[in-house]
């Protein structure tokens, strides 16, 4: 549905029937399409997040929502497609998850309300033009990485390391702005920064083995490339006595060693309520895009004694999550 005639149709109701904007829009047949650059726990997560928003606000699946989702299996020629198709089919919103996925989206439609989420930097990636509201079709959540205190943490668990190695896919807009970063930051306290590129998942594995013998510790950021196949990474940690961090929390249950983050299915609900508000009337260029604020620290320790690290009691028992 086109989202001007679906929000004309509410008001020409709500003027005929005395009712609420909000009521009536809850009571409207919409469609929400989402797409993601790959599929992964955390991005799984922002989609399930979304969606569950969605329904807490009266869009519920069966009932007057329809909610399509579909991933591009990491190829930026298939979220191209997929972005094209959604702007055929004309539902009332559309959210992209992860940097690739937005882009294509904002570049194939001006008018259907877009809310992109997981997004590392809107600006840096031509999305929006700047931090204030867009005045166009496009808003959104940032999932802009903590990166200074991500360095903190590496100083703090392992303040013996002097190098860190850096896997990313060159490819991805939001991993050259968080490499960059961590280039900052880490150098500014005292690091050698050391960098891996993989363009693909098949690549990464090679690009972890590259690290053997240079880096004292591993740093995988939000990088969707380096994430899908994060289990690579885990190995050549494990088999190498080099600690794993992770940029995200997810990460931690499938091997990181510890990681200071957001908890994705938050930011989906933070993305979900921009959603609510759009289906209910408000229009996404007058909507600034946000950035989450809380962090969480999950740890693993028995992932931590296999590469080598001890955590402390004190970490453990400041930790959000202790994965088993």
């Amino acid at each position: 549905m086109n989202s001007k005639r679906f929000g004309s149709k509410i008001l020409a109701a709500g003027v005929a029937l005395g009712l609420s904007l909000p009521l009536l829009a809850q009571a409207a047949d919409v469609t929400v399409a989402t797409t993601a650059i790959v599929e992964h726990p955390a991005l799984d997560a922002v989609r399930d997040g979304v969606r569950d928003e969605l329904k807490a606000n009266g869009f519920e699946e069966g009932k007057n929502l329809t909610f399509i989702y579909k991933s591009a299996q990491g190829n930026p020629a298939t979220a191209a497609q997929i972005a094209r198709e959604y702007v055929g089919d004309a539902p009332d919103v559309i959210v992209p998850i992860a940097t690739p996925s937005a882009q294509a989206v904002v570049a194939a439609t001006k008018d259907i309300p877009i809310v992109f989420s997981a997004v590392t930097d809107p600006v840096a990636a031509k999305l929006v033009a700047d931090e204030e509201a867009s005045g166009t079709n496009v808003t959104g959540v940032s999932d802009l990485s903590p990166i200074d205190q991500h360095i903190a943490l590496i100083k703090e668990l392992t303040p013996d390391a002097k190098t860190i190695g850096v896997p990313y896919n060159p490819g991805e807009a939001n991993s050259v702005v968080l490499l960059d970063l961590v280039k900052k930051h880490g150098e500014a306290a005292g690091y050698k920064v050391i960098e891996s590129p993989a363009t693909k998942t098949g690549e990464v594995l090679t690009a972890a083995q590259n690290l053997i013998g240079q880096a004292d510790v591993i740093y995988v950021a939000t990088d969707n490339t380096i994430i899908s196949a994060f289990e690579a990474v885990v190995k050549v940690g494990v088999e190498n006595q080099i600690p794993v961090y992770a940029g995200d929390t997810d990460s931690v249950k499938r091997g990181a060693m510890a990681a200071l983050g957001f908890d994705y299915y938050d930011v989906g609900r933070q993305t979900g309520k921009i959603v609510v508000d759009i289906l209910n009337g408000k229009n996404a260029g007058d909507i600034a895009f946000q950035g989450v604020s809380k962090t969480n620290l999950f740890v693993n320790p028995a992932m931590a004694t296999k590469m080598g690290v001890t955590l402390s009691d004190e970490v453990i028992a400041r930790a959000t999550e202790v994965v088993e």
